[in-house]
């Protein structure tokens, strides 16, 4: 499907992996377009947490949150708490899933989103760590979302905001980290997870048209092969359609069908006049919008 970006690729690929009747803690961007992807298909019981203390959120199509803290991003919430109320639940291990971006990435899945080059003398400063350090740390399972080029798969990351497997085998469980496993790395050209006895990362999947030494060429360290490479399926006329229009609007995405709603899409007051809700909504997302990056560093 030559229409395809990379973006929708990657979300429609992660959005696969969420199971239905689970909880993912989400960070904004790719993860909750994603999660969300996931929500409006085959898991319409899937719960999105933010860590700006939003719990269940449904999101309103074409006005995504570029932050965890503001008000667009708590659209059809079941629960408004707190961010210290967030990472206690994640401490006790209610989610399911931790979904994360990553500007570095190792092959024992340790990501960097907080300098290019050395700490003393960046060539380049990242957003920082957020909630990542938490997610990684705590969550149950965590899913690894990155587009797939050497400069982000390194053998080794300039700085480790979050850790995944830190230096293979069982360094992660000695360094006290006793909750938790890194789950996949989704990228444009492959699915990939870790070896169980080594932690090294390992290519599992292949996307359409994609080979094994295409990966490896675009990969910074010796990736290990799994024994079965699977070929991904491509994303579905439905699956883009759903991700356009949570992306762009119904109206962009050309989907906007009078009096539906997708599994997932239900918030509560829903049984308001449209004309109530739609000002109700505009008021509570306010204006403007704008995409959400995270820069990877000069190649």
């Amino acid at each position: 499907m030559s229409d395809v970006t990379a973006e929708e690729l990657m979300a429609v690929t992660a959005s696969r992996l969420l199971a239905d009747h689970k909880v993912v803690f989400a960070g904004v961007g790719m993860p909750l377009l994603a999660s969300a992807v996931a929500r409006h298909r085959q898991a319409p019981h899937l719960t999105i947490v933010l860590e700006g203390g939003i719990i269940g959120t449904t999101l309103l199509p074409g006005k995504l949150p570029i932050s965890t803290n503001e008000m667009r991003a708590a659209y059809g919430a079941q629960m408004l708490t707190d961010i210290t109320d967030i990472f206690l639940y994640a401490q006790r291990g209610y989610f399911d899933y931790g979904f994360l971006g990553a500007a570095q990435v190792d092959m024992y899945g340790n990501i960097n989103t907080s300098v290019i080059g050395s700490m003393e003398r960046p060539r380049v400063r990242l957003p920082g760590s957020g909630g990542a350090n938490d997610i990684i740390s705590l969550c149950n399972e965590v899913l690894i979302v990155t587009q797939h080029e050497p400069r982000r798969f390194v053998e080794r990351v300039d700085f480790i905001t979050s850790p995944g497997y830190l230096s293979g085998g069982d360094s992660r469980a000695r360094a006290g980290l006793a909750c938790g496993r890194l789950g996949a790395v989704v990228t444009d050209l492959a699915l990939l997870d870790f070896e169980p006895g080594s932690r090294r990362m390992r290519l599992r999947g292949l996307q359409a048209g994609v080979t094994v030494a295409q990966v490896r060429e675009q990969t910074g360290f010796d990736l290990l092969v799994g024994d079965d490479i699977e070929e991904l399926v491509p994303p579905s006329a439905e699956e883009l359609a759903i991700y356009r229009e949570l992306r762009d609007g119904p109206a962009a995405a050309g989907t906007e069908r009078p009096g539906s709603e997708r599994p997932g899409s239900e918030r509560p007051g829903s049984e308001r006049p449209d004309s109530e809700r739609d000002a109700a909504a505009e008021t509570a997302v306010g204006a403007g919008e704008r995409a959400d990056r995270v820069p990877a560093g000069p190649a």
